[in-house]
């Protein structure tokens, strides 16, 4: 569905991951103080390296910000959120993936906390500006039954 990021210096694309557990809830991350949208819950990810994949950038991401070892078969492609940030605005666009296979136990090793939610309680917390629809679209899909999964359980 994604192929690779753009070359370009002024997009900024982002990948995000909703990791579902066994129960059906989704992991989501606070940002640590300080920082651009500091204390704020967001799905884990981040910023596409020029040339890398949003898989391979999901693959390094998980592993550097929660210590997981995910493969890229057990990616799927959900949904995407456009807008911009920066000053001055840069275009910005967020991929988001889910994925309920992983080998290894979530660490908050770039994030002040981790938090298992249920689908429909992700956009209850304070978020970033372009995780909300992210959050919602994934609720709304999970509802609907639009976004399937492998069935098995975490490695």
């Amino acid at each position: 569905m994604f192929a690779h990021a753009p070359e370009s210096a002024a997009a900024v694309w982002v990948v995000a991951v909703a990791l579902v557990d066994e129960q059906g809830r989704v992991l989501v991350q606070q940002r640590l103080s300080g920082g651009q949208h500091a204390d704020l819950w967001e799905f884990p990810g981040g910023k596409l390296e020029v040339g890398e994949s949003p898989q391979a950038a999901a693959i390094r991401e998980l592993h550097e910000e929660l210590a997981l070892v995910v493969e890229g078969d057990d990616l799927r492609a959900v949904t995407f959120a456009s807008g911009s940030t920066g000053s001055p605005p840069k275009p910005l666009t967020i991929l988001l993936f889910a994925c309920e296979r992983w080998e290894g136990i979530p660490k908050p090793l770039a994030a002040a906390a981790l938090a298992w939610c249920e689908p429909d309680d992700l956009a209850t917390r304070p978020m970033p500006p372009l995780d909300y629809p992210l959050a919602e679209a994934f609720a709304e899909m999970r509802r609907s039954g639009r976004v399937h999964l492998a069935a098995t359980p975490a490695r």
